[in-house]
């Protein structure tokens, strides 16, 4: 692994771990036992170095969300989805918690955000087009941006609910399967005859998962 990349992916576990606004340039390399200055070499400041995760963010969304194609196995489509998901709310859940101080901040990341965000919804209206097609689900186009929008919401907003939920104010992993659950039951209610039983084991899966540990510790 390269020095920057190690940078990126310290900087991730220091967020994530304490809160991106505790983190300072000067923690990234204390923790990494680097000089500041070698740091500043590789990335010009926090903020730069945010960026560079956004990127790691959003390419997680564009490659692990692709529309599905005519003669795919939609349901296949639909779990790997969801797994992704489960990954990325987990590893970039201090963007998600901070998320308007971290834009408000950088005008230039906040732009490339909102522009990329239009984007993602017409990608998850495409996939739910496909969930449609596949007769995975049952739904109208305009239900369908409807659902895209709500989906999104969910997802943006859902780890720093569950913070507010905990005395620590830490999360926890199995804090992001309950998340899951509320995705997979948006699309629970538009599941078609042929979809239902496999949607509810799917959804059994998840509400495993997310009972494994209590809420509150």
């Amino acid at each position: 692994m390269s020095t920057k990349d190690k940078i990126i992916q310290t900087s991730i576990s220091l967020f994530n771990e304490h809160g991106e606004r505790a983190i300072s340039t000067n923690h990234i390399a204390s923790s990494l036992g680097m000089s500041p200055g070698n740091l500043y070499y590789h990335f010009k400041n926090k903020e730069d170095i945010i960026r560079h995760i956004f990127v790691l963010y959003r390419d997680h969304l564009s490659t692990h969300f692709k529309p599905i194609n005519k003669g795919d196995d939609a349901f296949s489509h639909l779990t790997a989805y969801l797994d992704s998901l489960f990954e990325l709310m987990w590893r970039y859940h201090f963007f998600y918690d901070n998320l308007g101080d971290i834009l408000a901040r950088d005008s230039h990341l906040k732009q490339g955000y909102i522009d990329f965000q239009q984007e993602l919804l017409e990608q998850v209206r495409a996939i739910i087009l496909g969930l449609r097609d596949s007769e995975i689900i049952a739904i109208d186009e305009l239900d369908a941006i409807e659902l895209a929008h709500t989906l999104k919401l969910t997802v943006s907003f859902w780890t720093p609910y569950m913070k507010t939920r905990r005395l620590s104010g830490v999360l926890v992993e199995q804090d992001i399967y309950p998340g899951i659950v509320k995705v997979l039951t948006l699309f629970k209610a538009y599941s078609t005859e042929k979809s239902a039983h496999k949607i509810n084991q799917l959804r059994e899966k998840y509400l495993h998962l997310a009972n494994t540990e209590p809420l509150s510790h």
